[in-house]
């Protein structure tokens, strides 16, 4: 047996998103034509890709067919036609193409090998460009036109030209071809207009454009303070930021050292055997049960009024007095002119503590 690819069509070439045919054909040796073949073919399809391993897209063996999306075969293979079909085309189809089929007679004996290649390359259309221009466009400077298609194969070529009222088509070596550039030199406000950028290649071509706007001196000098002034303000701005942090981090410095420096407020202590205030903050008595002790005294007359001991009075010294021999002082009324206590209270009147004398000459 025999595979068979057409003169001419062993390189092929098919633009991107399209679909295209690898045409193969097989014949037996001794014939030249048959519409019912009696032998069973073994065909396998493989993509070869430089630096990687070869992958099947399609085999077919006894009736089974097996095969990656996209990839078909052109017609029944009762026909020996082993034609393959490639639909949706993308540049990562690109490569080589290897055929091979091998033939049984009907015994399961292989009667025949072949193999053929067809080599595919995927053209891509150039994709839509991006423009620019570089430079300020003022009275008497230079600039710069840049355009740049992000893909294309092959290599796209670019061309620019200004549209109406002023049409003009440029050439070099004002215009890179190759990079998309084209500079344009000592301009005045009469080139000012829309420049159209178009990249383009075998298959396809795309384009841009931009408007260049040659402004005279006035114009040119509002532009500069412009720009200088939207700097110099993002300089201040950016100082006070910094300024302000700086300002807080230092505050907050300061704080952490004083509270690190603070002495903590000393505790007052308790004295001991001192009663004078007690620990829940309650007044209680200033001196011992023993000081409270009054010295034995003779009883109360009737109608007298026998102040009890203050505070203050238990807590000073009694000055010393000279002692007498006479008989111990006696109480004094505190009802005088025969009004009774009871009708004093009524009247509002305030007691008054005298302080009595005891045997010794001290006062209690």
């Amino acid at each position: 047996m025999e595979l068979h690819v057409p003169p001419g069509l062993n390189k092929l070439e098919a633009v991107e998103g399209e679909e295209v045919v690898l045409p193969a054909w097989y014949t037996m040796a001794r014939e030249e034509s048959s519409s019912h073949p009696w032998e069973a073919p073994f065909l396998i399809w493989f993509l070869e890709q430089e630096g990687k391993e070869p992958k099947q897209v399609l085999s077919y063996f006894k009736g089974s067919l097996s095969n990656k999306p996209g990839v078909t075969l052109v017609h029944s293979i009762s026909t020996r036609n082993v034609s393959l079909r490639l639909d949706a085309l993308q540049e990562g189809d690109s490569g080589t193409y290897r055929c091979s089929v091998n033939a049984y007679d009907s015994d399961g004996k292989n009667i025949g090998h072949s193999i053929k290649t067809i080599e595919l390359k995927v053209l891509v259309p150039p994709a839509p460009p991006s423009c620019s221009f570089q430079g300020v466009p003022y009275v008497g400077t230079n600039v710069t036109l840049n355009c740049k298609s992000p893909r294309s194969k092959p290599t796209a070529q670019y061309q620019w030209e200004r549209l109406a009222p002023s049409s003009q088509v440029f050439f070099g070596p004002a215009l890179d071809t190759v990079r998309g550039s084209l500079k344009l030199t000592n301009i005045s406000t009469a080139m000012s207009g829309v420049y159209v950028c178009k990249a383009q290649n075998r298959v396809g071509f795309a384009q841009c454009n931009v408007t260049l706007d040659v402004m005279t001196g006035s114009k040119a000098a509002v532009v500069a303070g412009a720009v200088v002034g939207t700097f110099v303000g993002l300089v201040l701005i950016a100082g006070l930021v910094l300024l302000y942090q700086r300002r807080s981090k230092t505050l907050e410095e300061l704080a952490n050292d004083i509270k690190e420096d603070a002495i903590a407020p000393r505790t007052l202590p308790w004295t001991k055997g001192s009663d004078t205030i007690s620990k829940n903050g309650t007044l209680s008595s200033v001196t011992s049960a023993r000081a409270l002790r009054p010295p034995k005294a003779a009883p109360p007359r009737p109608g007298t009024f026998t102040p009890t001991p203050s505070v203050s009075s238990q807590a000073l010294s009694s000055p010393r007095l000279p002692r007498t021999d006479g008989p111990p002082p006696q109480a004094v009324s505190l009802t005088p002119g025969g009004v009774s206590s009871s009708t004093l209270n009524r009247m509002g009147a305030v007691p008054v503590m005298v302080p009595a004398q005891s045997q010794a000459g001290s006062l209690v």
